[in-house]
């Protein structure tokens, strides 16, 4: 047997301070046993966070089903579930990027990328790389549920932050207002802040009330859509004035159409305005470099069609070499289409043109052979089939100014373009030497020579100029049209009868006569159609030059007086 030793004062001392750390100890991890203990209890009972059985994730479910009805159902549960992912799960399945996969069964999006499919996750958004077509099952709609679709987007739409976006969600409810879609207007308006979008509410819900069996409703409904060319707006004011029972609200009607229809008139004129400009430009930048030389040299180049021609397919190329920047493309086009049909003038004019001074029949003759030449040249290089030009983003779409009246981006940046190159031309003449040795030449060539300057030289580098501004005309036209060898020869009639119009070598007569002949063609064309407008025109100009040969504004100096 062991005796127990003696307990000394600082035996006693050590032994009470290792047992009170040994206590404290203890009692920590009692604690911490509690506390886990006690989570682990509470925790069903804890608010659950987003899972396969909540509202969103049941109906994602409901749509592998073969069953229209039952996928109808799904779309409805997707719509009140409120969840943030609705409107992509919807959108997807209307554009037809939904499937579900045949071995997992999970419900992804997939986009068709190299011949396989990239898919993620629709409940929670996670990247799933890229499958074979046949591992995948696609959820396929009917007519029924793609009408709901819509429907069911636009109104969640209608709570979106983007302004743009609600204002979408309202013309698309407009589409089939019915009852329970002017509640759900009227509820939008009540909490609605931008006043575009609140026109369209109003506009909306006018429209709802003039079905409505109280004629003062009916009343206050035509006075909110009196004057509005928006187009369901005329149909159902027709019918009203036509079918409805008061009087009253029969002649309101046809007062309300009245307005409607003066606008839509002015608005047809400003619209054919705006195209007889966008037609005058695009004239303007193809006959522009024709008047410089055909002002300086007197030479009628009939292969200025091809240099535009040139210019058309530099912006072809282009966009083959920068595949991936289109909307950069149109910034080197643009240097690029002058330069190349620039030298190729310059080459036409060492090589054929400088011998036939003088001769104009016998240079009529060279520069359509060498049309003819430049029209095979690129039959070989790029085939007789026309050649697809991409829009730049910042070019697509059009300027809205209201339902009746749109203007389009692309013709717009290309009447502001023929300005700034028209513009540019004017300081290059009137500011520089080479513009002050152009001028000389023009209005006297013997006294030009007399006085030292280079009248070879001068034709030269007027006749590459000419010929680079017809190269981006050519880069404006493939904006506008498909480009193909025969792309010049739409042009070059034109050019030549607006620089006889405005006046041989003078640039402000070439613009009021592109921009003239331009909005006249326009005007014409609702009346005579397109062929018999430019044989009109045409006429026209036959007698002007019969009174005035030397056109609107007739070039000053020795030589055009002569």
């Amino acid at each position: 047997m062991y005796s127990t030793p003696s307990r000394s004062p600082i035996f006693c001392s050590v032994n009470g301070r290792q047992g009170r750390r040994v206590l404290l100890y203890r009692w920590l991890l009692g604690a911490l046993a509690g506390f886990i203990l006690i989570s682990l209890i509470l925790a069903p009972a804890a608010p659950a966070m987003p899972s396969e059985s909540d509202e969103f994730t049941a109906a994602i479910e409901l749509l592998k089903s073969r069953s229209f009805k039952t996928k109808g159902e799904a779309i409805e549960r997707v719509e009140r579930s409120g969840d943030e992912r609705a409107v992509r799960v919807l959108e997807a399945l209307l554009k037809g990027e939904l499937y579900y996969q045949k071995k997992e069964k999970r419900v992804v999006y997939a986009r068709q990328q190299d011949g396989k499919y990239q898919l993620s996750e629709v409940i929670y958004g996670a990247e799933l790389g890229s499958v074979p077509k046949r591992t995948l099952k696609k959820i396929s709609i009917n007519n029924k549920l793609r009408k709901a679709l819509r429907f069911a987007i636009a109104r969640l739409n209608l709570s979106a932050h983007d302004p743009k976006v609600r204002l979408a969600a309202v013309d698309q409810i407009l589409e089939n207002l019915t009852t329970d879609a002017a509640a759900l207007l009227e509820q939008a308006r009540a909490r609605e802040n931008d006043e575009d979008v609140l026109q369209a509410l109003r506009l909306g819900l006018a429209l709802h009330h003039l079905k409505s069996d109280d004629r003062k409703i009916r009343l206050e409904a035509i006075a909110v859509l009196d004057g509005n060319p928006a187009n369901p707006v005329r149909g159902a004011l027709q019918a009203l004035a036509a079918q409805d029972p008061d009087p009253e609200v029969r002649d309101a009607a046809v007062r309300a159409l009245a307005k409607i229809d003066a606008k839509l008139k002015a608005f047809a004129v400003i619209e054919t305005v705006f195209f007889g400009i966008s037609l005058g430009s695009v004239l303007l930048l193809a006959a522009i470099g024709l008047a410089i030389t055909f002002g300086v040299m007197g030479v009628i180049n009939m292969a200025h069609g091809e240099l535009i021609m040139l210019g058309a397919y530099t912006t072809y190329v282009v966009q083959l070499v920068m595949p991936n920047h289109i909307d950069l493309s149109l910034f080197v086009a643009l240097p690029a289409a002058f330069l190349v049909s620039g030298m190729f003038g310059i080459a036409i004019e060492r090589g054929v043109i400088r011998f036939l001074y003088g001769r104009p029949l016998e240079t009529l003759l060279a520069t359509f052979g060498i049309s003819l030449v430049l029209q095979q040249l690129v039959r070989t290089v790029f085939s007789p089939l026309n050649r697809s030009v991409s829009t730049p983003s910042w070019m697509s779409g059009s300027l809205e100014i209201n339902s009746a009246l749109s203007l389009t981006y692309n013709r717009l940046y290309i009447v502001v373009f023929s300005l700034l190159v028209f513009a540019a031309l004017v300081m290059v003449l009137k500011k520089t030497p080479l513009g002050l040795q152009i001028r000389a030449v023009t209005q006297n060539r013997g006294m030009a020579k007399a006085m030292g300057i280079r009248t070879q030289w001068v034709d030269a580098l007027t006749f590459g100029l000419g010929s680079g501004i017809a190269g981006l005309a050519g880069v404006a036209l493939s904006q506008l049209t498909n480009v193909g060898p025969n792309l010049g020869q739409s042009y070059i009639i034109d050019s030549f009868m607006v620089v006889v119009f405005g006046g041989v070598g003078n640039l402000w007569g070439t613009l009021v006569g592109s921009l003239s002949l331009g909005m006249v063609n326009k005007f014409l064309e609702p009346y005579s159609g397109a062929v018999l407008a430019k044989i009109s025109i045409l006429v026209f100009i036959i007698v002007f030059i019969q009174k005035r040969p030397r056109g609107l504004f007739p070039q000053k100096g020795r030589a055009a007086e002569s």
